[in-house]
């Protein structure tokens, strides 16, 4: 499912809430807490094409209503299935790949978004000029999007060059999208990564958010983070990928950041013996410059083919990133690591509740202290069943005009599984939707990613904890993986947790669908709230806070409640 068909089966979900016509303002607000900032004339665009498949139709002048094939195509729409599509939709746009570098023809793989200003179309450009791009080959038509005028850019991919390789006989396998810090011009490492394979939504659009990248700072000064991904190729296969790869340069196609050597580490990713790492630059990177400034962007990844020939460069690139030379053999850890070693420390006992809890620790200007505090109160006496409702104050370790919120991390949950001999895996950090029918609505893997998931999702302000009256309220959740053995006793434990008020919203049976997520055969599922509900209700509320996840491990008895 490309992402242009996630927003819209979320503008069906919408629809298919209400017991009458909507218009686009409604929807536009409404996505807004689901994470998708797309503006009036953003949704009226993907609503045109709603109609157009038959998924919605106009009601009169009152908006727009969803259809019966709209709401079969919102039915299939299962978050399990989404996480296993993203890889094989990327599969699948490689093996679809044709284009003939010698002689110039055939399809390529652009990413297709929409920019709508003038302004914001300027910025994108100088980060053109600048050659922070896959290519300077763009097709963009300005044209009428929703009822205004604005720029549709399609930029090449990343994903064509796995293409190309494939299409000459080489096994490209996209392996991560991440985040790549450059200093001085140079790309070093890269400071997250998530898995293809193991994410609801595709992992550069995970990191796709205004706080996220500093694009036009590496354009200005060289320093500065910026997307990008990586695969790995058959260490046989290196000189010849070498030689595609300056063919291609020859034709206006690079974005090359880091070739590494056989089982080199390369940009802070371990490699295997007899592979090789390619880093390249996201495909969108010079629309998150404009994103960073606030402009109305709808960006989409690996959204469609276009021919080679439709393609006109846009400017003649200066190309400021030094190639990587150096091998950076620091390697990037991965969350589900930390979080074991995290789990192993909790020693928190039942009987006495004392002893140590994981804590997520989060950190505000003390002036927003009582507003703050305020809000825990009122989002936990709102939402009791949903919300944590322990905290302690923490001093910053080295500003004393900020001060720390401690909230208890869910995996605290799988430390004192543990400790009472019940093995219990992290299995996703998701998004959940609650009412009367709970379900995920994302979800990101513990096991190949380097960040929490649900400080991605707060980032890009897809949380709705607050207002849920107005809108489906959207919390950060996590599921669990316990052998189906152990379910009866850690219900017994389970069920003394909810007591002391930790949030523990299902206990699963073997082989259910734990809110539509899927366990492993022959075990259940446990979804916990996160520590960071409160948190991100916060930040709904417009202040401004640095989140940190699963930070250390405190006394629970320091704990106050709210």
């Amino acid at each position: 499912m490309s992402e242009s068909e996630h927003r819209m089966i979320e503008i069906l979900r919408i629809l298919s809430e209400q017991d009458k016509a909507i218009g686009s303002k409604v929807i536009a607000n409404e996505l807004k807490n689901k994470g998708y900032n797309l503006g009036e004339r953003a949704v009226r665009y993907h609503m045109q094409i709603l109609d157009e498949k038959g998924f919605s139709k106009r009601k009169g002048y009152s908006g727009r209503i969803i259809t019966g094939s709209g709401r079969k195509k919102l039915e299939k729409g299962l978050i399990y299935d989404q996480v296993d599509f993203i890889y094989s939709k990327f599969e699948e746009m490689m093996y679809k790949t044709n284009f003939d570098f010698g002689k110039k023809t055939g399809k390529i793989i652009v990413n297709k978004s929409n920019v709508l200003d003038e302004s914001a179309f300027k910025v994108v450009k100088n980060v053109f000029d600048a050659g922070l791009a896959v290519s300077p080959l763009i097709n963009v038509e300005k044209n009428k999007i929703g009822e205004s005028l604005g720029y549709t850019i399609k930029t090449i991919c990343s994903t064509t060059i796995d293409g190309i390789l494939l299409s000459n006989g080489i096994a490209s396998q996209p392996i991560y999208g991440g985040l790549v810090n450059v200093e001085d011009y140079t790309p070093t490492n890269f400071t997250e990564l998530i898995s293809y394979k193991k994410t609801s939504m595709s992992p550069l659009n995970a990191f796709i958010a205004k706080d996220m990248t500093s694009v036009r700072e590496v354009v200005k000064n060289g320093n500065g983070i910026i997307p990008a991904n990586f695969r790995v190729i058959p260490s046989a296969a290196r000189e010849k990928t070498i030689n595609i790869l300056e063919k291609l340069n020859q034709i206006g196609i690079n974005g090359i950041l880091k070739i590494g050597e056989n089982g080199e580490t390369t940009l802070g990713v371990p490699v295997n013996e007899g592979l090789v790492g390619i880093a390249l630059i996201g495909g969108v990177t010079p629309l998150c410059a404009a994103q960073e400034l606030n402009y109305d962007v709808d960006i989409e990844t690996i959204e469609e083919f276009e021919e080679y020939e439709n393609l006109k460069s846009i400017s003649k690139p200066q190309n400021i990133l030094k190639t990587s030379k150096k091998s950076n053999q620091n390697r990037i850890p991965f969350l589900l690591s930390k979080s074991w070693n995290l789990i192993q420390k909790v020693n928190f006992d039942l009987n006495s509740e004392k002893g140590k809890i994981i804590s997520n620790i989060s950190y505000i200007d003390k002036e927003d202290l009582d507003f703050a505090l305020d809000i825990m109160k009122k989002t936990y006496e709102d939402s009791p069943n949903y919300i944590n409702p322990y905290y302690k104050l923490i001093n910053h370790p080295g500003n004393p005009n900020k001060i720390g919120i401690g909230t208890i991390c869910s995996l605290t949950i799988d430390g004192i599984l543990m400790n009472n001999g019940i093995l219990s895996t992290p299995k996703y950090g998701g998004l959940i939707e609650i009412g009367n029918s709970p379900q995920f609505i994302e979800m990101i893997s513990y096991n190949g990613s380097s960040l929490d998931p649900h400080k991605i999702f707060i980032f890009k302000n897809m949380t709705n904890i607050t207002k849920k009256k107005i809108y489906p309220q959207n919390a950060l959740a996590s599921i669990k993986e316990v052998p189906y053995v152990a379910r009866e006793r850690s219900k017994d434990i389970l069920s003394k947790l909810i007591d002391m008020g930790l949030s523990i919203y299902k206990i699963g049976k073997p082989r259910e669908l734990v809110y539509n997520a899927k366990v492993n055969n022959y075990n259940f599922g446990i979804v916990a709230g996160s520590g960071l509900n409160s948190i991100a209700a916060m930040k709904e509320n417009n202040i401004d806070i640095e989140v940190k996840a699963a930070e250390k491990l405190i006394p629970f008895n320091e704990l106050e409640k709210i």
